[in-house]
């Protein structure tokens, strides 16, 4: 029997999932994230292979029975001298195992899309976008630095958050639901004091920072419509993603595009939106079939060859648990 493990790492959460040949859920687990900018590279590693060997030791399976692990990181693809740092170190840390080490929005794309062509968003801690054609050339867009990219992530989201609570507390637009949540959450005294927690607890961590967007999500449900506006806004900047992308390498053509993220629990303010824009050059909003963390154990299985993987997918397909977990993100 051979066996296959899929890691989707995320700036918040970390997911795994160890399957059989025939795509058989044997262990799941989820654990904190797992981004080497946040943590450096060592600790990073440290933790990624602590919770591979939790996963694989509740179902009684050592590292070197292991046949392939697919591995989706996030932040691989933005350092060069990081990405070979990291990879080699994996590839030590699973001697003997093939291993297939991806950015994590290419472990979603193999998820929600099946490995099939189309594209790809997260939208979670940060935010991303990936697409393959049927010619087998791949794009990406977005994920550029927290400081000056994200534009539609959690984290970006938080920002806002923190803009428009200081908007509503001093009157340069009106109060909202938003407002009193705020100040319900961090029992804040004086709506000043917002600036010193936010400062110290909050803007350094970036999965903090979006970890706001649930306040957001609840303003926004609530009847915010300073909250609602911004999730418009994130909306465009996913489907600008999107479109860069099925310009580039699908020339025209129908493409679908599916998602992944802790975005998505606003799906009812984020969807509708994302869908029009999409649907103005040909493109497809489209369910995920399988969660990113199934995509990670896909992309393992194909190391054993195309047939392993379609396996795999169609024991999914016809199965009545054929979804695992979503690692959505904030």
């Amino acid at each position: 029997m051979k066996y296959y493990l899929g890691i989707d790492g995320g700036g918040t959460k970390t997911a795994y999932l160890l399957t059989d040949e025939n795509g058989t859920f044997l262990a799941q687990l989820q654990t904190e994230g797992c981004s080497y900018p946040e943590l450096g590279p060592k600790r990073m590693i440290e933790r990624l292979m602590t919770g591979a060997e939790s996963c694989l030791k509740k179902a009684g399976i050592s590292l070197e029975m292991l046949s392939a692990a697919g591995i989706g990181l996030p932040g691989l693809g933005e350092n060069r001298a990081m990405d070979v740092r990291i990879t080699e170190t994996l590839k030590e840390k699973f001697a003997g195992v093939s291993i297939c080490c991806v950015n994590d929005v290419e472990a979603g794309w193999a998820g929600s899309l099946g490995m099939e062509p189309g594209i790809h968003l997260v939208s979670g801690t940060g935010s991303i976008a990936f697409g393959r054609n049927k010619a087998g050339n791949s794009q990406r867009s977005g994920g550029w630095s927290a400081f000056f990219g994200d534009e539609g992530s959690c984290c970006w989201l938080g920002r806002r958050t923190m803009e428009l609570f200081s908007k509503q507390a001093d009157g340069r637009v009106p109060k909202g639901p938003l407002y009193h949540l705020v100040r319900d959450r961090f029992q804040l005294e004086q709506d000043m004091d917002f600036i010193a927690y936010m400062e110290k607890e909050y803007i350094p961590v970036r999965s903090k920072t979006a970890s706001l967007q649930k306040l957001l999500l609840a303003a926004a449900d609530q009847g915010d419509e300073g909250a609602r506006s911004l999730y418009r806004e994130a909306a465009e900047e996913l489907g600008m993603m999107a479109k860069s992308i099925a310009f580039g390498i699908f020339a025209g053509e129908k493409v679908v595009v599916s998602y992944s993220g802790g975005l998505f629990h606003g799906r009812e303010f984020v969807l509708p939106v994302l869908e029009e824009r999409i649907a103005k050059w040909n493109g497809i909003l489209a369910e995920p079939l399988f969660s990113p963390v199934q995509g990670a154990a896909l992309l393992g299985a194909f190391q054993d060859g195309k047939e392993q993987m379609e396996r795999m997918k169609n024991h999914w397909k016809h199965s009545e648990n054929g979804q695992a977990r979503q690692t959505e993100e904030a």
